[in-house]
């Protein structure tokens, strides 16, 4: 099987922040950072993200300091320490308890946006601080009590873990694996349509969570075999992306199809096809279209295109 190479790095990778975790449980440094008045701050709303010129179509992150960070600040919702960007102090900070944030700001701000309208057009690096700081705090926001003895938890390493106030028990952010792959065979894709998809139009590669003791490759083979009835042979790793939406990493694969009937499960799928490569470089001619740009369905799509048959 043809291995493909990852072309260039996906969305909501290569962020410019060093975590800096040595530093989450220095409550003097946190304290002292949280009030330098050059300190950056990520607002969340309702997990959207603050942007400016997305109108235009040159959206570009907006990180606020000083006066307008301590206005949000005063929202009084989560925040936690992201790490440091070119040596300055970055955090996020939920302020979803705002009907409406925007008059807690100056002139000029910008907006509140789902990050994933625009991810493909943020400047290098912003996408992924924008990603980190809506992960965290959509898991901040929903992790208010432990799982363990269901009372209330606090707050620890500078809100990067929670910890119950009855049993201490400890809680640290969830990210949930789930393999994202495009099958392959004698040069042809195999794509799906889910009911989830809001583009009724919309082809994209089969995908799915891991199971408890199971290999990624096996997953891999379970999730096209549940979804489609096609056999999977060879699975080659691809590239991976964290996808914060809610709490993902999509681990993409290609994958070596052995089978050529399809039978979908109804359940998961609406259809699913065969397609060439003349008809993924024109699938508006053909009645369908690709996933957004800044998934990593459309990069292994793409890649694929790339290759010789």
């Amino acid at each position: 099987m043809l291995s493909v190479p990852a072309s260039r790095p996906n969305a909501y990778t290569g962020s410019p922040i060093d975590r800096a975790g040595t530093r989450r449980d220095d409550a003097d440094w946190i304290a002292e950072a949280i009030a330098d008045p050059e300190t950056l701050f990520a607002p969340v709303w309702r997990s959207r993200s603050l942007m400016k010129g997305v109108e235009d179509g040159h959206p570009e992150a907006v990180l606020l300091t000083g006066a307008a960070a301590e206005a949000v600040r005063m929202a009084g919702g989560p925040w936690a320490f992201l790490g440091l960007w070119a040596e300055r102090p970055v955090f996020a900070v939920d302020c979803s308890a705002a009907e409406d944030p925007l008059p807690l700001l100056p002139e000029g701000m910008g907006g509140f946006t789902d990050l994933r309208q625009v991810a493909g057009l943020l400047p290098p690096g912003e996408a992924s601080v924008l990603a980190h700081a809506r992960g965290l705090m959509h898991w901040r926001t929903r992790h208010r009590f432990c799982g363990v003895c269901g009372h209330e938890c606090a707050p620890r390493s500078a809100g990067n873990a929670m910890q119950c106030t009855n049993c201490n028990a400890q809680h640290f952010p969830r990210t949930d694996p789930a393999v994202i792959m495009l099958v392959v065979r004698q040069g042809r894709c195999l794509l799906g349509h889910s009911h989830r998809f809001p583009n009724v139009a919309m082809y994209s590669t089969l995908a799915g969570f891991v199971e408890p003791g199971e290999s990624l490759e096996e997953a891999v083979r379970r999730e096209v075999m549940e979804e489609a009835s096609i056999e999977v042979g060879d699975v080659l790793y691809h590239s991976s992306q964290p996808w914060p939406f809610p709490a993902s990493i999509m681990l993409g694969f290609h994958a070596e199809g052995l089978s050529d009937e399809i039978r979908i499960d109804p359940e998961e799928l609406k259809d699913a096809r065969w397609f060439t490569r003349d008809q993924l470089r024109d699938p508006a001619a053909h009645g369908f279209s690709l996933p957004r740009v800044d998934s990593i369905a459309r990069r292994l799509i793409e890649d694929w295109l790339e290759q010789e048959a």
